[in-house]
Order: C-alpha cells, then structure tokens, then sequence
C-alpha cells in the first residue's frame, strides 16, 4: 500500500473490483510487474458459479479450453466438460496458488474522480483512493423479467434462471420455460429428463454441433481461428457483443440440442414471448423463423469447417447432409395460450440479465448503460473492464480468453504509471545553469 501526502485515505495504484476468474488474473499479472493492488469481492471466490447456477449445470465448453494465467486445466478428462462444484474448485485452486491480495466480503458501492484526479472508492469497510480501477464484476448483475410478468396471478409460480435450482423446486404440473439461449434450453433439457411437461418459448439464439466429422466441434474452430476473431474484425462490429451464444450441452458428456427432436419427445415449442394478462399467455408467430435461423447457423458452422478440412487435405470422416427431423406448420399469427387450461403451473425465466454499473460516477457508458471501451480499457482515464463477452475476441469472457485479456490490461496499467512517474521525475529535475 503507498499512502500519498494530502490522501486521507488508504491509495492503490490499483483497485480491482470482482474476485472471480477475472480479477483474480490481473492480480496475477500485477504481481508480476510489481503493482500495488487490492481486490475486493462482494461475496466470496466463485461466489457466482457456487451460488447462481442450478444443480446440474456443466461448462458447454469443453475442459481444455479451462486455462487461467500459468494454471491450465491439470484433470484427467479434457474433452470432459467441468460440473458446477468442479468450476469452483478450479476457480479457488487458482486463488490460492497465486495468493491474491484479495478481500472477501467487501462490496464496493460507488466510485468517483476525486479532488485530486484520483479514483475515490466507496467500499462497505471504508474509503480508499487509487490510480486506476479494474472492474470484473461481469455483467449479469440485474435478472430480466418484463414488466407484464406481474400480471401472472400469484397461484402460478415464477422463478428466473438465477435462482433455478432442480425440477422438485417447482410445484408439481407443467412448466413454462421463457428464452432458448444457454441456460434456457439446459434448464428444458433438467426439466424434461426429469419427466416435467416442458412448454418452452423459443427466441433468436443460434445453435451449434457438438461433433463434426470425427471431432468436438470447438477443437475445429479453435483450429480456424475463431476463439481469436477481434470485435474490430467481426462483420458485426461491436454489435455482436450484445448477440446470444450459441445453445447446445455439456451434460452426460456433452451433446448437441435440436429443439425439433425435443418437439417430437413431447417438449412443447412457441414462438417468443409476446405478453401475459393474467393467465393468457400470448407468443409471437415468429417459431418457424427461430428454428430455421438456428439451423442455418449451424450449418454454417459446420460448411465453415467443411471448407476447413478440405482446404488443408485433412482426413476426416464424412457426414450425412443436415436435414430437419421435423418441420414446423407456419403460423398466421400470435398464439395464445390459458396457463391453467394447459397445465402450466411455474414459469421460468431465461431471458437474461441486464448490467448495474450505476455505482460508477464516470462518464464511461452509452445510452443503454453498457461500457464503452478498446480492449478493456475505457474512454473514461483510470477505468478498465474484464471478463466480458468481446472485450477483444471471442475467447474473452471465457477460460480461454482470459489470460490475454488481463495481460494486456496489466501491461496498460503498467505503461500509464511508468508515464506519470517519468513525467514526474522530469519535473522535479533541477534546471541546468
């Protein structure tokens, strides 16, 4: 700790805020360079993979892609995917080895510019002062649930996926699952596999192989490069930030998901949700569209590595043509629904989270409350962000990407207080007569 003159309060060069995979890698790499930090998490090392998932819940990525700084995945079962107790283990293993100055229990409640260009740092044991503020939070901090959810009469149970846990959680009967993203369609599968009736209304999110010709489809596209494709590179630009992942399981050793096969085991589709006014469930005529646009991009992928192969000659076994197991009757409108006639006694939400960056005084977000920033580092002096979709690549947010990512903003950090301590020597450098 480097306590300036005129600072009543304890100063950092460095606060980082989150003690998760994230912050826990720049702290890694700040050791290495010799930079005073601190780390305070809110609650405790994988607080979120110990406490925010359900009970089933696996990576969809398989376990090689687990690497941290210098702390690859060192089980006995790479192509394995990791459980949820396993993810923690990995996670405060790697805490432990690299002995961070980390802080649990300590919840950061707002920052500011201070008086003296500083960052001041409001935390719940007191204030503290610092140079520069890495935020590795994430940004699944508010659960959505649209507002028309509180029309829904209170005899019908609502749970976001946050706080899904097993199917005996819910009371017995059908059960609305709302969003086909990750977690979405991982929850339908719980659901069905426990012997639940399973409605599930169906969004955009696209939908991926598991196994390609031979191999696990993420070994391919790590070999085309894609876990390396840059935000400023995507067709996309920096809306692609904001786009779904695509759907399929790491459960029972990993699989890829067809919503149509669930349809034809009973698991019953509609199109998005629309609205509710109190048992009515309405959805928009938009399933055909969702299911065939999930399928034109797993296609895709699987044309991608398609070419792949044969541009590079390689030896891989053929696969039949993708075709549809079953082909859903166009709808000519909204379809609705009555919640009790149908059985449906729980709704689950799966529609994602929005982020809460409202404790931070900076001018460093759009319109929408999403950070702007290069590689993690904001438009706002002193300011960084890790661990989010697209920091920089398509590796970042995950295992994978997460090593490069805090490098990079270590070495930032690094070059911006090496100028300052440069400038400040010149300036104290007596004149020559």
């Amino acid at each position: 700790m480097n306590n300036q003159q005129s600072n009543q309060y304890p100063h950092y060069q460095v606060i980082i805020v989150g003690g998760g995979q994230a912050g826990l890698s720049v702290s890694y790499y700040l050791q290495k360079l010799d930079i005073s930090h601190i780390v305070f998490e809110k609650n405790r090392v994988a607080h979120s993979w110990r406490n925010d998932r359900w009970d089933s819940f696996c990576l969809v990525t398989p376990n090689w892609q687990c690497r941290l700084p210098d702390f690859p995945y060192q089980g006995d079962d790479p192509q394995g995917f990791m459980l949820k107790d396993e993810i923690v283990e990995f996670v405060e293993a790697f805490a432990e080895k690299i002995n961070a100055p980390l802080n649990e229990g300590v919840a950061v409640t707002r920052v500011r510019r201070g008086k003296q260009g500083w960052l001041e740092v409001t935390t719940s044991v007191g204030e503290f002062t610092a140079d520069h503020l890495v935020v590795a939070t994430g940004g699944y901090d508010i659960p959505i649930v649209p507002d028309y959810a509180h029309s829904l009469p209170k005899h019908i149970a609502q749970v976001h996926s946050v706080n899904y846990r097993n199917p005996q959680q819910l009371p017995e009967g059908e059960v609305l699952v709302v969003g086909s993203g990750q977690s979405g369609v991982q929850i339908m599968e719980d659901l069905h596999l426990a012997g639940r009736k399973v409605h599930l209304a169906v969004g955009s999110a696209p939908r991926s192989p598991r196994l390609y010709r031979g191999r696990e489809t993420t070994e391919w596209l790590y070999d085309l490069g894609f876990y390396n494709l840059t935000v400023d590179k995507h067709p996309l630009g920096d809306a692609v930030c904001h786009k779904t992942n695509h759907y399929l399981s790491g459960r029972s050793g990993g699989h890829e998901i067809d919503l149509r096969k669930f349809a034809l085991q009973g698991v019953r589709l509609y199109g998005s949700m629309n609205s509710i006014n109190g048992t009515m469930l309405e959805f928009k005529p938009d399933l055909t569209r969702n299911l065939d646009e999930a399928d034109e991009v797993y296609v895709r992928i699987r044309e991608e590595i398609d070419r792949y192969i044969a541009e590079n000659n390689i030896d891989a076994p053929e696969e039949p043509a993708f075709e549809k197991l079953w082909e859903w009757k166009s709808e000519s409108g909204p379809v609705r629904i009555d919640a009790d006639a149908a059985g449906i006694t729980s709704i689950v939400w799966a529609i994602g989270f929005r982020p809460d960056y409202s404790w931070i005084e900076l001018p460093a977000f759009d319109g929408k409350g999403h950070p702007r920033f290069r590689r993690g580092v904001s438009n706002a002096e002193g300011l960084y962000f890790i661990g989010l979709p697209w920091l920089n690549t398509w590796g970042s947010g995950r295992f994978l990407g997460i090593a490069e990512d805090a490098q990079y903003l270590a070495g930032v950090i690094h070059d911006k207080l090496e100028a300052v301590q440069s400038q400040t020597c010149t300036s104290r450098r007596p004149a020559v007569a």
